[in-house]
């Protein structure tokens, strides 16, 4: 299935708390987003989750077996991290050969299938391939394993357009063909917000939001006008960003747009919009933003 639930779990370094008493469940079958700004502690949470670092606080298990050293619930994970784990000196369909040695259920098939598409030379040694090459390889690797849950830390790093494009052609294609986890944590927001289900965004060390992105673009608007206007009707409001131009004004507001909203907002002149889940994030993360 590939249920992960976080429960109450904190992480320090020392006296450093990266996260602090998290609890989460993340449901099989769908694709989340995982956000945060840089040093939020995403990667650190991917970490945990994989073991390959130990809670300070708290437990994590996936269908219900604790991660701690169980190979068995490790192996229903495939992480791609940003980090080379292959020798340098192996070449590509070595890497593939040797995947399989850990994950059986790896598709070879599948994997040199992919490498045409991508246009990646599997006789290349790891340690000649371009950046980009390389997040090929292990964006192949990751989707070819046949785990139950696929988590990809800032996957297209390197990629050009066409790839970028054709990695999310294929890892949809991949999760309707063989339904799975998967967990994306990636800067580039406004690429995957029409393959998400579900968003968890990082910030102060806690889970901020973790909610479907439906509702969420569905609880967010923004109006504009003349900025008197917007002041009155922003003035009950809780705004999580507001922007001046001289005498035009906008504010983003998460939170109900009612019948009787809309009456004021018609009243008052105010151009209505939807927000965009990147610009969602950026004002959920800036500072001060709720």
């Amino acid at each position: 299935m590939g249920v992960i639930e976080i429960k109450n779990m904190s992480k320090y370094y020392g006296d450093f708390c990266a996260l602090k008493d998290i609890s989460l469940k993340i449901e099989p079958n769908k694709i989340y987003g995982l956000l945060g700004r840089n040093g939020a502690g995403k990667t650190t949470l991917l970490n945990l989750i994989n073991n390959r670092l130990f809670p300070t606080e708290g437990e994590i298990t996936i269908d219900g077996e604790g991660v701690l050293e169980n190979d068995k619930a490790i192996g229903k994970m495939f992480y791609m991290t940003e980090k080379d784990l292959y020798p340098e000196a192996m070449k590509v369909g070595k890497a593939f050969v040797w995947t399989k040695e850990f994950y059986p259920s790896f598709d070879m098939e599948y994997a040199m299938a992919l490498s045409k598409k991508f246009s990646l030379n599997t006789n290349k040694k790891i340690k000649a391939l371009s950046t980009g090459q390389n997040s090929i390889m292990k964006l192949i690797i990751t989707l070819a394993s046949n785990a139950e849950v696929l988590m990809f830390d800032e996957p297209i790093l390197g990629l050009d357009a066409n790839h970028r494009e054709l990695f999310y052609k294929e890892l949809l294609q991949n999760f309707i063909d063989k339904p799975k986890t998967i967990i994306l944590s990636t800067h580039i927001i406004e690429e995957i917000s029409d393959i998400l289900e579900r968003v968890i965004i990082i910030k102060d060390k806690g889970i901020a939001v973790d909610d479907s992105v439906e509702n969420l673009l569905e609880r967010a608007y923004s109006v504009a006008g003349a900025a008197s206007k917007v002041d009155e009707f922003i003035k009950d409001k809780n705004p999580i960003n507001t922007e001046v131009l001289g005498s035009f004004k906008s504010a983003t507001i998460l939170g109900e747009l009612s019948a009787k909203d809309r009456e004021t907002i018609n009243s008052l002149e105010l151009e209505i919009n939807k927000v965009e889940l990147q610009k969602l994030f950026i004002h959920l993360t800036n500072e001060g933003g709720n």
